[in-house]
């Protein structure tokens, strides 16, 4: 065994023990009963509701009232019993009821069936007291405390006395549960989810002042924790981003419709998030796909720009984040230039360092696999694997090394526990084109090899330069070992092999462009997993060479009016 991979080993161990730490100091720490109230016999009145910015569907809810459920890609008919007995097919479908979300279909179908059904449901719930289970995962909790108190209009108005203490007391058995989990080992975006939670429950319940207060406080810190100076997440999943703002968005309206100053730290990351947001944006309205991102949800991401009174530009150049744009024309392009985030962050990124994404004339042409949706988790490891990013592959080997699921290592299984350590980039731009250099030691201790990848966009956006190269680490001697520059394409794009090498591309809208590369490509199939029902085949540009041979690969796609004789 070579000594980088023992030394994962040790690491992932070290890793794991923390972790059994932490939760056994959370476990002594908790108090025993996580479902009491925060208050007594007399339960506060509910202030205000925050708004919901997510998009409703008012037809859903005639499905909902029919008996079905449809999340994660899953469907299940309740057939008239209640729906919450009923066995669920995914943890992700599981987790969707228990959340609550779909009651915003409900509220804004405006019908009294609608009404009845959602109070029917909630007091099912409510009814059952369930413990433990997917219901009670802290970021759900969360999700359906958040859910409630948007949606308290619809279950509360018209409701007797007896109702409406049962609800509150419902309210206040999740506020408690959240606080126990905050005093755990809750981490990452749950983390602040349940902290939005309770913030929202304490500005709109009355008598709760020092909760309010208690509260901001720890989402100030934790925001300073977990969202970066430029306005990225520390775990660098754009999804990740894009659903903490339709969190955060309705939770700075809400200290406004109470008259509580809403906390600098909230204000300015919602200032530094929407222009990052924009980073990812690419022609089609959709958002770049890197470590964890799959299909875009347009109208979330539709709903989160409208409150960018701002209208911010995209940001190019987002280094704490690790992330980089060039736009130019009707083209522009994203790239990976991160390192990965930090072990209990990382269970979703990807080995995708300076892998990029290209689009132009609204059409995406270049890509990377993305993350498969919540039905095809299985295939979530090959996803984050270097092969199913547009970047340059060792001998088949990731840049990134996952921690393995063992029994002693299940806490920290999925986490990266060894990838590039230093990434430098440098920008450059003169009148014809606008450039970027990136480096990354990932492949250093396994092969010896430092990447460095060249991109040069031309200022009407036809002409998209590359180069990349592999150089000896550390002044050693440079190793002999084959390598791949992949290039994958959206299942929209279609290739067809031409004279002298060059391969041409047929966007959507019929746009033609030609690749060239200074070694031998072959086009191969691929499989595009960022689809919202199912993964579908697409294909690849792979470029095949050998560092003993070709240490550089000089390639580039130029838009074309038609294929060029010579091609």
């Amino acid at each position: 065994m070579n000594r980088s991979r023992l030394a994962d080993q040790v690491y992932v161990s070290g890793l794991a023990a923390r972790e059994t730490v932490a939760r056994l100091a959370g476990a002594i720490s908790r108090p025993a009963r996580t479902t009491r109230s925060l208050f007594g016999r007399a339960p506060p009145r509910l202030l205000i509701a925050p708004s919901d910015i997510r998009t409703a569907d008012p037809t859903l809810a005639d499905d909902i009232y029919a008996g079905y459920f449809a999340f994660a890609g899953k469907v299940v008919n309740a057939h008239g019993s209640v729906v919450f007995d009923a066995p669920a097919p995914s943890r992700a479908w599981a987790a969707a009821l228990a959340g609550f979300g779909w009651l915003r279909h409900l509220r804004a179908s405006g019908t009294p069936l609608a009404r009845a059904n959602a109070r029917a449901l909630v007091g099912d719930w409510i009814a059952a007291r369930r413990r433990g289970g997917v219901d009670w995962e802290p970021g759900v909790v969360a999700r359906r405390l958040v859910s409630w108190l948007s949606q308290s209009p619809l279950l509360l108005e018209d409701v007797d006395i007896a109702d409406y203490r049962r609800f509150m007391k419902a309210l206040g058995r999740h506020a408690a549960f959240l606080r126990d989990a905050l005093a755990g080992e809750l981490k990452g975006a749950d983390r602040l989810v349940a902290l939005v939670g309770l913030v929202e429950f304490a500005l709109c319940a009355e008598g709760q002042a020092k909760q309010l207060r208690r509260a901001t406080r720890d989402l100030s810190a934790e925001l300073g924790r977990q969202i970066l100076a430029d306005g990225g997440h520390i775990g660098r999943d754009p999804q990740t981003a894009l659903d903490l703002l339709l969190d955060f968005l309705p939770l700075r309206q809400a200290y406004v419709s109470r008259g509580q100053a809403a906390p600098p730290q909230l204000l300015n990351a919602i200032d530094r998030m929407l222009p990052l947001l924009r980073l990812f944006r690419l022609g089609d309205g959709s958002l770049a796909l890197f470590n964890g991102m799959g299909a875009t949800q347009p109208h979330q991401l539709a709903a989160v720009l409208a409150h960018d009174e701002a209208r911010a530009a995209a940001m190019l150049d987002a280094p704490y984040s690790g992330y980089q744009r060039l736009e130019a024309g009707e083209s522009c392009l994203v790239m990976d230039a991160g390192r990965p985030p930090p072990p209990a962050y990382s269970a979703q990124a990807h080995a995708g360092c300076l892998s990029f994404e290209f689009a132009s004339e609204g059409c995406r042409l270049v890509v990377n696999c993305g993350s498969p949706p919540e039905a095809f988790a299985d295939l979530r490891d090959a996803a984050r694997s270097s092969a199913a990013h547009s970047t340059l592959v060792v001998d088949d080997t990731s840049s990134c090394r996952l921690a393995p699921l063992t029994a002693r290592t299940k806490s920290v299984a999925g986490w990266i526990v060894a990838g590039p350590r230093r990434v430098s980039t440098t920008r450059s731009w003169d009148a014809d084109h606008e450039g970027l250099w990136a480096s990354h030691d990932g492949y250093a201790r396994e092969f010896g090899l430092v990447h460095d990848r060249s991109l040069s966009l031309s200022r009407d956006g036809g002409l998209l330069r590359g180069e990349d190269r592999l150089s000896p680490a550390d002044g050693r001697a440079m190793p002999s070992v084959p390598f791949a520059i992949r290039f994958h394409m959206h299942p929209t794009v279609g290739l067809e092999s031409g004279a002298n090498g060059a391969i041409h591309l047929v966007a959507r809208n019929g746009a033609r462009w030609l690749f060239r590369s200074s070694a031998p490509a072959s086009i191969e199939e691929s499989i595009y997993f960022a689809m919202v029902d199912r993964p579908r085949g697409c294909e690849q540009i792979v470029v095949a060479a050998n560092t003993g041979e070709a240490p550089a690969v000089a390639w580039a796609f130029e838009r074309v009016a038609e294929p060029s004789a010579e091609a």
